[in-house]
């Protein structure tokens, strides 16, 4: 497979998988402050700009700056609409592999865009979420059902979970600016998806250990960190399918698997009280899985330099 269709693929996954988990987390927080008269604005949207890596160092801290630049700023690659804008442009460069399918879904999704102020101002934010959740949900029941499992469809699953972990893992970090509080738990199930699985899994029982238990270290609920990450090592497992006698054939592979093993012979109860340390563990993780993941697969270009007119 070229490099430039396996990037592609990679990036799909991850900007769709992006696009989901960013609306998941604005809509269930929004809806907090809207619904609790104790929390405090504008500590909230600080956190919540902190947890998803924006530098805002300016006010007005309200929900509408949020829904701004995390939910509708096409050219910041981190928001929703930028994520679905830059996965559409993602498949343009690879339409001969992904199917007509998914191509369509993204493409009716993008034009879809550019009626979404107007969507907000007359239906509300929480309407243009739950059509981005849609949207997302459609394009992953096409991407497995009409692509062959071959290399393409495991560069897309691998980015998929890739994002997933980066996505949860800041998920995580608002347990911990709110204080380690029952609601904090309550509304990070309910941005996961999680909020009804947990409760058939736990019989109604919400406390800190089983919800940390079963965000990290669940096997079944794909959302969880430890499925995510034992996903993304199978697919790098599977693009290298002799590694020779060494056993692990690439650093990306290394460092998935020390993260995974990193949580798998750990406790609920010791990953609650280093929850800080392991979260940050996570997101350098994926830092250096992208690295390490591009160093091997992906194509290596350098800057065009221009002297005397010339391209050196």
């Amino acid at each position: 497979m070229l490099s430039r269709i396996a990037e592609s693929l990679y990036w799909i996954g991850r900007y769709v998988e992006r696009a989901e988990d960013t609306a998941r987390i604005l809509d269930v927080h929004l809806q907090r402050i809207l619904a609790d008269p104790w929390t405090n604005e504008e500590t909230a949207v600080r956190s919540l700009f902190g947890v998803m890596g924006m530098a805002v160092t300016e006010g007005p801290y309200t929900s509408g700056r949020v829904v701004d630049l995390l939910g509708l700023d096409q050219r910041n690659p981190s928001s929703v609409v930028g994520a679905l804008a830059a996965a559409r442009e993602n498949a343009r460069g690879c339409r001969e592999i992904i199917s007509s399918e998914m191509w369509e879904c993204l493409n009716a999704t993008y034009h879809g865009l550019s009626s979404v102020r107007r969507t907000v101002e007359q239906q509300g934010v929480h309407a243009f979420f739950r059509w981005v959740r849609d949207r997302c949900a459609v394009m992953a029941g096409l991407t497995d059902a009409t692509m062959s499992r071959d290399e393409g469809w495991k560069f897309l699953v691998l980015g998929r979970n890739v994002e997933r972990v980066d996505m949860t893992a800041r998920l995580l970090r608002t347990h911990e600016l709110a204080g380690g509080s029952i609601p904090s738990w309550l509304t990070l199930l309910r941005s996961s998806g999680a909020w009804e699985t947990f409760l058939r899994t736990y019989r109604g029982a919400l406390d800190d250990r089983h919800a940390a238990e079963f965000l990290l270290l669940d096997r079944l609920f794909p959302r969880s960190v430890f499925a995510a990450l034992s996903a993304a090592e199978s697919c790098l497992a599977d693009l290298e399918p002799d590694p020779g006698r060494a056993g692990v054939a690439t650093d990306a592979q290394r460092i998935v698997g020390r993260a995974r093993t990193g949580l798998e012979f750990r406790g609920a109860d010791e990953l609650i009280d280093d929850l800080g340390p392991v979260l940050t563990g996570l997101e350098r993780t994926c830092s250096q899985v992208n690295e390490a993941v591009s160093r091997r697969y992906f194509r290596q270009t350098s800057a065009v330099l221009w002297t005397s007119g010339a391209v050196a």
